[in-house]
């Protein structure tokens, strides 16, 4: 058996394309730093790393945006209710964005948060451009003003009274401030979306767009006053007022690149990902602004649904938002990867459910794809020692498949330049139960048996690991870690691949040896799983209410080492605590006696609040109060330290 490397065939004409032939440019929005990462935040950014991932591999110049958006009043109002200065506050969640993604392996290229001087300096040249043209003018609104979306709006969007993306009722207002003229703007726009009709996709969010441009827009107010809202970006002209925080975030597509000198080089390839409830900043803000500051349109807007819980869209006031680290520990990142995008069809809304995820695990990864892998190698190790055989002579159901499996890579390419990704995941599965097809339609177990049928086996096995080969590149982008494991165990992690390569055949060299592992997708037990999610959810946790950080620091928690315990001699439930505080010691009454015996607290560390009055307990003087948890069975338990700390050290 010849077991020399040969070289790889240079890619198929069309698929490959050099970083010279192609750039794509693929934006997520800058996530509010109002609330934690959920799955809704995840899906655009999955999303958005899935189709990069993609353009990489077909060779184009690719380059991937990310962030967090952090002016506003909002904000200014969430970081004074915690306790602290609007500058703590967004460097705390935008690291929660930043963690996140970065443990759920999301490859972007630069994450770009508003609160950087790079991004401000680029806002307040593009504010001064437009000014200058005559596009700014100072005047006076009144209105119905949204806090929670951070803008004015008209009657006709409200939804029984409330704000639609905020479902809170508006404020009314009345204060001067400075206007963007983007009613000027709206011919244009609708000439220019009429034109390009693939702009904003898919269409419904075009025909969205088009029929707010039936009706005059109005002018867009971009400032607020200072004294009212300090936390933004100051006009450059005018520092009583700083920059409305919509025309300030969605300047952040731009400055991330012409900070760094590449908007030449990638802000024409431009696509926008975006959730549908941003569509109007997005689709008449954005361009708007763009036109007056002299700076090309974007190349495509990119417009998918909501991921809903029991069709309800996730909130955090409603408790209903799904934590994606949480399944992506529980299930694996990849396959957590490849349901969103097979389960969404772009653009609609779509149910996400715990015990749907399992199942199309189990169905798609691991019945059809593991199953196949596993058969295969299988096979190969029967039959041929677990090293890849030569293919003979190719009869027509070979060739026929073949040529189904060489066309995948197009059908794929063409889903995603559509926004079809759903089709495209189906497209590659269809690949591989074509593949188990063709294994049981030529029963390599009966060739095996006879001798003559030995070549005829090896084209068999030899076509089935080359199936596998190919199915590993188109999935590579959506599950990049289970990808690389499967060409690992086919023997082939070395061999280099491009898109073109998946539309090429006979690129795995006779001689591979191969390494089987462990299953790339162990079956979920559904029945378990769905006693788990069937069990009454816990409660809610029933809060106090919230104070500011000032009247927290009014308590004096410090490390005490507990130096005897005795039972109270009048209390049945209370043990006498002498504990060492640094240079003092003290006498402590605690209500533990029915959990603790009094030798298990000797020697210690626990915590005491230090300043607490002290007061008489069944004739003992207690000189402070001990922490401890209690669940919800009444089990209780003194909170300790997992290292040695210092008597008399303060908690914080």
């Amino acid at each position: 058996m010849d077991t020399t490397e040969t070289p790889l065939p240079e890619p198929k004409e069309g698929l490959s394309e050099s970083p010279e032939q192609g750039t794509f440019y693929a934006t997520t929005p800058i996530f509010y730093v109002n609330a934690e990462p959920h799955i809704g935040h995840a899906y655009t950014t999955i999303l958005v790393d899935v189709v990069t991932r993609f353009h990489r591999l077909k060779g184009n110049d690719t380059y991937f945006l990310t962030g967090t958006d952090e002016h506003g009043e909002k904000v200014a109002k969430a970081a004074a209710a915690a306790g602290r200065t609007p500058q703590q506050y967004v460097d705390t969640i935008s690291a929660q964005f930043r963690n996140t993604w970065n443990q759920m392996g999301i490859g972007y290229d630069e994450f770009i948060r508003t609160t950087e001087e790079r991004h401000k300096l680029v806002v307040q040249e593009i504010l001064q451009r437009v000014y200058d043209n005559g596009d700014i003018f100072y005047g006076e609104y009144s209105g119905l003003y949204c806090v929670g979306a951070e803008r004015f709006v008209t009657e006709k969007e409200l939804v029984d009274g409330k704000c639609p993306d905020s479902d809170q009722p508006p404020e009314y207002r009345s204060e001067a401030n400075y206007f963007f003229r983007m009613e000027n703007y709206r011919p244009w726009l609708r000439e220019t979306i009429g034109r390009n009709p693939d702009l904003i996709r898919p269409d419904r969010y075009r025909n969205e767009v088009l029929a707010i441009l039936r009706e005059p827009i109005g002018d867009l107010s971009i400032s607020r006053p200072a004294s009212r809202v300090p936390w933004g970006i100051p006009l450059p002209w005018d520092e009583d007022h700083v920059c409305y925080v919509w025309f300030d975030a969605l300047i952040n597509y731009y400055s991330a690149l012409k900070s760094q000198g590449l908007e030449g080089r990638y802000w024409p390839a431009v696509n926008h990902f975006i959730a549908k409830d941003i569509v109007k900043p997005h689709g008449v803000f954005w361009p708007t602004m763009l036109k007056a500051a002299g700076l090309p349109l974007y190349k495509h807007l990119n417009v998918h649904g909501y991921w809903l819980t029991g069709e309800q869209k996730m909130s955090k006031s409603l408790g209903n938002v799904v934590r994606p680290l949480s399944l992506q520990q529980k299930y694996g990142n990849d396959a957590f990867r490849y349901y969103l995008l097979r389960d969404m069809t772009f653009g609609l809304d779509a149910n996400f459910g715990e015990l749907a995820l399992a199942e199309r695990i189990n169905s798609d990864l691991a019945n059809d794809l593991g199953n196949l892998l596993n058969r295969t190698l299988g096979m190969v190790g029967r039959y041929r020692r677990g090293i890849v055989p030569a293919a003979g002579t190719l009869e027509p159901v070979d060739e026929q498949f073949i040529a189904h499996q060489t066309e995948l890579p197009e059908r794929v390419g063409r889903a995603f330049e559509r926004v079809q990704f759903d089709r495209a995941m189906e497209a590659i599965l269809d690949g591989v139960r074509a593949t188990n097809r063709y294994i049981s339609d030529t029963e390599p177990w009966q060739l095996a048996k006879a001798e003559e049928s030995a070549s005829r086996l090896d084209t068999v096995l030899n076509t089935a690991v080359e199936a596998l080969r190919c199915a590993s590149i188109l999935l590579d982008p959506v599950m990049p870690a289970k990808m690389s494991e499967l060409r690992e165990q086919l023997g082939i992690d070395q061999i280099p691949f491009t898109l073109g390569h998946a539309a090429q055949w006979g690129l795995v060299p006779p001689g591979t040896v191969t390494r089987p592992g462990e299953p790339l997708f162990p079956r979920i037990d559904l029945k378990a799983l769905e006693t788990e999610l069937s069990a009454p959810e816990e409660p809610p946790l029933k809060h106090k209410d919230e104070i500011i950080i000032d009247e927290f620091a009014k308590l004096e928690l410090r490390v005490a080492t507990v130096l005897s315990a005795e039972p109270h001699p009048d209390a049945d439930k209370l043990l006498v605590l002498k504990v060492k505080l640094g240079p003092e010691e003290r006498t402590v009454v605690a209500g533990i006696r029915q959990h603790y015996q009094p030798e298990e607290l000797v020697g210690k560390r626990i915590v005491i609040v230090a300043n607490l009055k002290p007061a008489k307990l069944r004739g003992v003087n207690s000189q402070g109060m001990i922490l401890a948890a209690e669940d919800a069975e009444g089990r209780l338990a003194v909170v300790t330290f997992d290292r040695d700390m210092r008597d008399g050290s303060v908690v914080r």
